[in-house]
C-alpha cells in the first residue's frame, strides 16, 4: 500500500502525545452523518473536514454541516502541520463549482464555508476558480451566505481583488501561528504576505468580513500571539479563531504545549478588549466549525449598529 504522504518519509518521527482530559472528539454513526458523507460522495467533492482529519467532522456531518476544499486533493506547499497530502495537483476541474453548489443545495445550508488547497502552480493561484465557485452557489442557493477561506496568493499580484468582487459574505485567511514558527510550521508561506492580504482585502472592500485564525501549542510565547493579534486588527480583522493544534501524524510538527481551557478564555477576553468584533477561542475551535452561527451573531451586531 502507498503512504498517504510520501514526502514525509524522511522527516523525523515525533510520538504523539496523549490528549489530556479537556480534548474530547464526538463520535457519531448517525443517519444525518452518513446522509452528509453520501452527499459529499455523489458529488464527488472534497472536504477539508476529511482531508485535514479534522477532529469536530462527527459533530459537524451530523448537524449536515460540511467544508468544501476546492481544486483537487493535492498541495503545493507542505506545511508541517497539515495533513492534506503534497504533490503536483491535477488540472482544475470546470465542474467542481457547479457541484459545490449543488451539494450546498443538498445540504440545505443557510451558510456554507469554502476552502481550497494551495495551487501555487496557476497563475492566479486559482483565484478565478472561487470567483466562479462564489457565483454557482449564489445561482441555486440565492439565501446562503458564503464564507471563503482561501490560500495567500502568493507572488500573484493583486488577483485577490476578483474574489472580493465576487462579494463573499466572508473573507478568511488563516495566520495559522507567530511569526518565529513559520520556516518550521509554514516553510512555504511568509508572515506577512498573509497580514497584508487580509490587509488589502479590507482596504479593498469594507463592507466584507474579515476573519483569520491561529492553531495554538506550537511552542509559541503569550507576548508573540498578543502581538499577531495587535497586527490583526491593524490588518482590520474582524474575527478571530484560536484553536489546539493536534498533531495528524507521527512525520508533523510535534506538540509543545496543550492549551488548557482556561487560557483560550483569558486569550478570548484579551481579543475582544484589542477590538476584535467575534471571537471563537477554545480548544476544540477550528476556522468553519459553528462558522454558521458565528456570522450570524456578526450580523446581528451589524444590524443593530453596534459594529
Amino acid at each position: 500500500m502507498k503512504p498517504r504522504h510520501p514526502e514525509k518519509i524522511n522527516k523525523p518521527t515525533n510520538p504523539i502525545q496523549r490528549k489530556p482530559s479537556w480534548i474530547r472528539v464526538k463520535l457519531t454513526n448517525s443517519t444525518i452523518y452518513n446522509d452528509t458523507k453520501k452527499i459529499v460522495k455523489d458529488n464527488n467533492l472534497h472536504t477539508v473536514c476529511e482531508e485535514a482529519g479534522c477532529p469536530n467532522i462527527s459533530e459537524c456531518w451530523s448537524k449536515k454541516h460540511a467544508t468544501f476544499m476546492i481544486m483537487g486533493d493535492t498541495c503545493t506547499r507542505a506545511c508541517a502541520f497539515c495533513n492534506v497530502k503534497t504533490g503536483i495537483p491535477a488540472p482544475l476541474d470546470q465542474n467542481e463549482p457547479s457541484r459545490v453548489a449543488k451539494a450546498t443545495n443538498d445540504l440545505s445550508l443557510s451558510h456554507v464555508v469554502i476552502t481550497s488547497v494551495d495551487r501555487d502552480d496557476l497563475p492566479d493561484g486559482g483565484a478565478e476558480h472561487f470567483v466562479r465557485t462564489i457565483t454557482e452557489i449564489r445561482k441555486k442557493n440565492p439565501k446562503t451566505t458564503i464564507e471563503i477561506l482561501t490560500p495567500d496568493f502568493l507572488r500573484k499580484g493583486d488577483v485577490y481583488k476578483k474574489v472580493v468582487d465576487a462579494k463573499p459574505d466572508v473573507f478568511n485567511h488563516n495566520i495559522e501561528t507567530v511569526p518565529s514558527n513559520y520556516t518550521k510550521v509554514r516553510p512555504g508561506s511568509r508572515y506577512f504576505q498573509s497580514i497584508n492580504l487580509l490587509k488589502e482585502v479590507k482596504d479593498y472592500n469594507n463592507k466584507i468580513f474579515t476573519k483569520s485564525g491561529l492553531m495554538l501549542g506550537l511552542g509559541e510565547r503569550n507576548e508573540e500571539l498578543f502581538q499577531v493579534m495587535d497586527d490583526l486588527r491593524c490588518a482590520g480583522v474582524d474575527f478571530l479563531t484560536l484553536g489546539q493544534y493536534l498533531q495528524p501524524t507521527e512525520k508533523h510538527f510535534p506538540i509543545k504545549k496543550f492549551i488548557p481551557p482556561e487560557d483560550f478564555e483569558k486569550f478570548k477576553k484579551i481579543a475582544y478588549s484589542k477590538g476584535f468584533l467575534q471571537v471563537s477561542s477554545s480548544p476544540m475551535t477550528r476556522s468553519s466549525y459553528h462558522a454558521g452561527d458565528d456570522f450570524s451573531k456578526l450580523k446581528v451586531k451589524r444590524e443593530k449598529n453596534l459594529i
